[in-house]
């Protein structure tokens, strides 16, 4: 028999064998690789045709709403922007099939630049990719955008694909040669801030503006639920009792078992993401659940990428633990170095699943079981429900003989690293609680297995902002107590007021015990704080008034971060000992209210400001904070006679 005939011979027997191992190579390119070619708009044809598979198909919220946007053969032009991986060059190839033009000549390498005669007579000039050009290209192309948006021409229009900074710095660069600032700078700086007005005849589509939870849930669904994963059924390697950890994993991706509790969790974690400004472009999604469904430890496979071709040794040597995807999720399964240069693992693994934790978590992974002599009996039940139902990733036979060994301090507990071993099974199970925890099991919250305890009541009360519904009493009262915590420097517990304190002088001293002002802790008569949804940032807002009437007020955006600031130094933790940015950012907040203070005081005049302030020729009446014993604070009047 010659080679190539057992090669093809060879590849029928796989094929056969394996049904689903084209797909999965497939998807596998889609992983955190080194080369990462399916990633990349230009590359996806050619893969799709060699492995002769169906492609994963999503959906472009802004696709329809530019496609339009040509179609009303409005004049002027279009820019495209958005960060590595949005799928900027996917909507320029979209617009281009669109408006008739022919794949083959899209794929032309020759030229980043190509044109197009519309139906309606204009010529459409399209740029790929604004960082390929050359300065003399990007100067022709941005000089023929500038005069279809100022109203110079109207035969032509520019379809422009950049990143935020390579648009700004070529606008920059252009009009610095032609000693002048470019028009069409600002204007789109602003719009990127998302301060901007929007000009009629320069249409801005920011892709980095769409992707949020709801992205991830479609990349998940497109994914785990594509058609190719059919093919699976018919594969040797999951009959007679045998686990796929691929399939596995994929299974658990769609929560048919959990109801979908784990692409919950994710979302929530995505979602919290965003909010403290983390963009994750579908490209990383993309990655992100191909390592999910197909990682496992980097040292057992090629790249820590399973294929079909590797599941027969994975489940003889009894390792499917270590493709876990509650591991994958945040990169595990790759050397640390190559899972960080990742920004969809670093985004994640900052949020600490697996190395933060609860008593009651590790009391119930490693006492849990109850069958060892160092076991707590009346954790069993729980460790049953929560742990041991998980065969496949939970009380697994190497973590129960581990767990043993570790109770019972046994000699091969204590060397070979046996303790650190234990200790890192204890990492993918806090990981693993995380994603699985019910609800409804109270005693062992999940949001308590993150740096972000609170990032719970956080998404709870943004969804109740945004469903234009009352912020819970508790949350309320959580960021008042925090508010005067940093206000004063003074661990008092008031809820129903904020103290907007100084120290006489320097308004960033940590210890403020004079009173400026004071607001009630709900808007009552358009005076006191409010919580509102900022439409421009999408996160939750503080809205502090001091006398009523518009521009009497300051506002304050609640990212995560800040909320977890303000909620843990409201629980009793020292400002100091969280995050340095977190308080320089409140104490700012707090000298914008004194300054707002000042000029209410200024605005009602010499007469109001005596009455307010203090009485009498060579007197002044300061406001001193004193906490009673019950941890309620007051503001005491002290009169203070000057002498001349």
């Amino acid at each position: 028999m010659m080679p190539n005939e057992q090669l093809v011979n060879l590849t029928q027997l796989q094929s056969e064998a394996l049904p689903a191992s084209d797909w999965v190579r497939f998807l596998r390119s889609y992983g955190p690789t080194p080369t990462n070619l399916n990633l990349y708009d230009e590359h996806v044809t050619g893969a799709l045709r060699r492995s002769k598979v169906k492609p994963i198909t999503l959906s472009s919220p802004l696709l329809d709403k530019i496609k339009e946007r040509l179609a009303s053969g409005k004049p002027g032009s279009i820019l495209i922007a958005g960060t590595a991986g949005d799928g900027k060059t996917y909507h320029c190839r979209s617009l281009w099939s669109f408006l008739g033009g022919s794949d083959k000549e899209w794929s032309n390498n020759d030229s980043t630049l190509k044109e197009l005669t519309l139906a309606d007579g204009r010529r459409a000039v399209f740029v790929k990719d604004l960082s390929e050009l050359s300065d003399d290209q990007s100067d022709e192309s941005l000089a023929i955008m500038e005069r279809t948006v100022f109203g110079d021409v109207d035969d032509s229009i520019v379809i422009v694909a950049a990143n935020h900074g390579q648009i700004l710095k070529r606008l920059g660069d252009l009009g610095a040669r032609q000693k002048r600032v470019h028009p069409l700078h600002k204007h789109i700086q602003d719009t990127f801030l998302l301060s901007g007005i929007p000009m009629d005849r320069l249409a801005i589509f920011d892709l980095s503006r769409t992707t949020n939870r709801s992205s991830l849930e479609e990349v998940l669904k497109a994914v785990a639920g594509h058609e190719e994963w059919n093919k699976c059924s018919r594969c040797t390697l999951q009959q007679d009792g045998r686990i796929c950890p691929i399939s596995e994993n994929r299974t658990r991706l769609l929560g048919e078992a959990d109801d979908e509790v784990f692409a919950s969790r994710l979302g929530d974690l995505v979602e919290v993401a965003r909010l403290n400004g983390s963009h994750l472009p579908v490209r990383d999604m993309l990655a992100l659940v191909a390592n999910m469904i197909l990682g496992h430890n980097y040292k057992e496979t090629k790249e820590g990428l399973m294929a079909c071709s590797d599941i027969a040794s994975i489940q003889e040597s009894g390792s499917l633990e270590k493709g876990s995807l509650y591991g994958n999720v945040f990169g595990a399964n790759l050397p640390t170095r190559r899972a960080m240069d990742r920004p969809v693992f670093k985004v994640l693994s900052s949020f600490g699943i697996g190395e933060e934790t609860t008593n009651s978590a590790d009391g119930l992974l490693v006492y849990g079981s109850g069958d060892a002599k160092n076991g707590d009996a009346k954790l069993a039940p729980a460790f049953l429900r929560l742990v041991a139902n998980d065969s496949v990733y939970g009380a697994t036979a190497s973590y129960m003989a581990m767990q043993k060994q570790y109770l019972e301090g046994e000699d091969s507990a204590r060397l070979d690293g046996g303790a650190d071993k234990f200790l890192d099974l204890l990492v993918a199970q806090r990981r693993r609680l995380f994603f699985t925890l019910p609800s409804a099991e109270i005693n062992y919250g999940h949001w308590g297995l993150t740096a972000f305890r609170f990032a719970g009541d956080y998404l709870k009360m943004s969804y109740a902002l945004i469903a234009k519904k009352a912020v819970e009493e508790a949350t309320r009262e959580l960021l008042v107590r925090g508010l005067n915590r940093i206000m004063t420097g003074l661990l008092i517990d008031n809820t129903d007021k904020i103290f907007v304190a100084s120290s006489g002088g320097f308004t960033q001293s940590k210890v403020c015990v004079l009173c400026d002002t004071e607001a009630p802790a709900r808007r009552t008569g358009g005076v006191g704080m409010s919580v509102k949804h900022d439409p421009q940032s999408e996160r939750p807002q503080l809205d502090i008034a001091l006398a009523p009437g518009s521009g009497n007020s300051v506002t304050f955006s609640l990212t995560p971060v800040r909320f977890e600031f303000l909620c843990r130094v409201s629980e009793g933790a020292l400002p100091g000992s969280f995050s340095n940015e977190c308080l320089e950012d409140m104490l700012a907040f707090k000298a914008k209210l004194l300054r707002k203070a000042e000029l209410i005081r200024t605005q009602r005049g010499a007469e109001d400001e005596e009455e307010e302030v203090g009485a009498g020729d060579g007197a002044l009446t300061l406001n001193f904070i004193e906490i009673e014993q019950n941890g309620h604070g007051f503001a005491r009047p002290v009169t203070v006679r000057i002498d001349a």
